[in-house]
C-alpha cells in the first residue's frame, strides 16, 4: 500500500506544550490498537473530514485525527459545531469493524458511554452532573459540553469503514453569548482544568475497552444499565421529531440495541432514528 499522504500540513511539534502534540497522545499508556496512528493538525476543515479521506487511502482500524481548531465542524443533520481554537477538543477515530451495517449506529451509543466514563473518572467529584443525552451529546448541567458525529461507509451486507468525530468544549474561559443558553464548557462548570492530551489518551483508553466489549456481545447489554444511570433523558418527557409525524412521551431508557424507549399512551415506541430533543435541556428544538 502506498504511503497515506495528506495535504494540509500536519501539527507534529507544536511550539507550546498546552498545544495538542502527538506525542504526548502516544506517550500516555493503556491502548493497544485505539490511536496506533496519529494525524495531528493546527488547522482542518473537519476531523471528520480527514478521516474520512484518510480511511479511503486505506487507513487502519484506531487511526485518530485530532485538531487545533477546525473550518468545517459539523453535528448531526449538517448543523455547525462552533470550532473554536486552543482549549477545546476535536478528535476522529477511524474504525473497520466486521459487523453487520444495521449496528453501526450503536457505535454512537459506545463512544458517547466512553467520553462520560473518562469525564467522571478525570473529574472525580466534580463531575456529578456530568450527563449523557441520548444519542449523541455529552451535557454538564443540562448544557452541551460534548457533540458526537458517526459516518459510515457501506456496501449491503458489509462496512467499508465507520469514523467517530468528538468535539468536546474543555477549558473555554467564556463561552459566545448567542450559544450560552445551550452550551458551555467544562471548567466553566467545575472550575478545573485538564491537559488536553490527557483527556484524548483516557477516551481513547475506555473506548477501546468499551468497543471490544460491544464487538464481543453484539449490542449494548454490557453498558446499558450504567449508561442509564448517566441517562439525562430518562424518565422525562421528550418530543420525538419523527418524519410520520411528531409525537411526545416518557423516556423510559434504551434497550440492548441502543433504541430509546419512549412510553406513549401506555406502551413503549423504540426509537432508533430521527430527532428526540428533551424538555429542560435545550428545548423542544435543538
Amino acid at each position: 500500500m502506498e504511503e497515506i499522504k495528506e495535504t494540509e500540513s500536519l501539527w507534529e511539534n507544536p511550539p507550546t506544550e498546552d498545544m495538542i502534540r502527538k506525542d504526548r497522545i502516544a506517550g500516555h499508556p493503556s491502548t493497544r490498537w485505539a490511536a496506533n496512528r496519529i494525524y495531528c493538525y493546527k488547522e482542518t476543515d473537519s476531523t471528520n473530514i480527514r478521516a474520512k479521506n484518510l480511511a479511503l487511502q486505506g487507513a487502519s482500524h484506531g487511526t485518530l485525527v485530532v485538531a487545533e481548531s477546525q473550518t468545517q465542524g459539523r453535528g448531526r443533520r449538517g448543523r455547525v459545531w462552533e470550532s473554536l481554537q486552543g482549549d477545546s477538543i476535536y478528535m476522529t477515530i477511524i474504525l473497520r469493524p466486521s459487523i453487520s451495517p444495521s449496528k453501526a449506529s450503536m457505535l454512537t451509543l459506545v463512544m458517547a458511554y466512553s467520553v462520560a466514563e473518562s469525564l467522571k473518572e478525570l473529574y472525580g467529584e466534580k463531575s456529578g452532573n456530568i450527563q449523557i443525552k441520548w444519542p449523541n451529546d455529552i451535557v454538564c448541567n443540562k448544557k452541551k459540553v460534548t457533540g458526537i458525529l458517526t459516518e459510515m461507509s457501506a456496501e449491503v451486507d458489509q462496512i467499508n469503514y465507520v469514523i467517530i468525530g468528538v468535539g468536546l468544549n474543555l477549558n473555554f474561559t467564556e463561552i459566545p453569548e448567542e450559544l450560552k443558553e445551550k452550551a458551555t464548557s467544562l471548567f466553566l462548570e467545575t472550575g478545573i482544568k485538564q491537559e488536553r492530551n490527557q483527556v484524548i489518551a483516557k477516551i481513547m483508553e475506555h473506548f477501546e475497552k468499551d468497543y471490544e466489549n460491544f464487538f464481543q456481545s453484539g449490542n449494548l447489554k454490557f453498558l446499558q444499565e450504567d449508561y442509564e444511570k448517566l441517562l439525562v433523558n430518562k424518565n422525562t418527557q421528550v418530543r420525538v421529531l419523527d418524519a410520520k409525524g411528531d409525537y411526545e412521551g416518557i423516556a423510559r431508557g434504551i434497550n440492548e440495541e441502543g433504541e430509546l424507549l419512549i412510553e406513549k399512551d401506555g406502551r413503549i415506541i423504540p426509537v432508533y432514528a430521527g430527532e428526540v430533543s428533551v424538555r429542560g435541556i435545550y428545548g423542544y428544538v435543538e
